[in-house]
């Protein structure tokens, strides 16, 4: 996560305007670093959009992943990739427009470390999909010095709700 990354703090928030400045840093910075989707959101802004129902979060990762890993509650489900060789979903973004029915609506993308939905954002924006972003950092986080995920960032990491099964 960019050391500039705006994080939304619920406790200074004045509506609209505190979503809105949110996502145009995110599509600022999306722009200045040239991503060919609208952009990164910490895993704390994805949660304060979508409880305010200001964004989809759709998690990408493997329906093994979500059982055995945990999933966040009431997140929608589109697989980027499936099965142990991660071959990529061809449905991929049928799906997702099944799923979200608005190409324009604001989504957050959720896989374990932030690779494959920024992938998935990708494929999105090129589908149409004009405010696709990717959560920084996933769900597990990034790698620590045992090269082990949970330690550092990510969903969990920042103690937002989540279950397993």
């Amino acid at each position: 996560m960019a050391a500039t990354e705006l994080v939304f703090d619920p406790q200074a928030a004045h509506g609209e305007a505190a979503f809105d400045a949110v996502l145009n840093e995110a599509r600022a910075r999306a722009q200045a670093q040239q991503l060919p989707y609208a952009g990164i959101v910490s895993p704390q802004d994805a949660w304060q959009l979508v409880q305010a129902g200001k964004a989809l979060l759709v998690d990408v990762r493997t329906n093994e992943e979500r059982v055995f890993v945990g999933h966040v509650p009431a997140s929608l489900h589109v697989a980027w990739a499936t099965g142990t060789a991660m071959n990529r979903n061809p449905r991929f973004v049928r799906e997702l427009e099944a799923k979200t029915r608005d190409k324009t609506a604001v989504v957050v993308l959720l896989c374990r470390s932030g690779k494959r939905s920024a992938a998935a954002a990708e494929a999105a924006a090129k589908a149409g999909f004009s405010n696709v972003f990717n959560i920084a950092q996933g769900f597990e986080g990034d790698l620590d010095g045992q090269q082990q995920r949970g330690h550092s960032g990510g969903w969990r990491w920042h103690a937002l709700p989540w279950v397993q099964d």
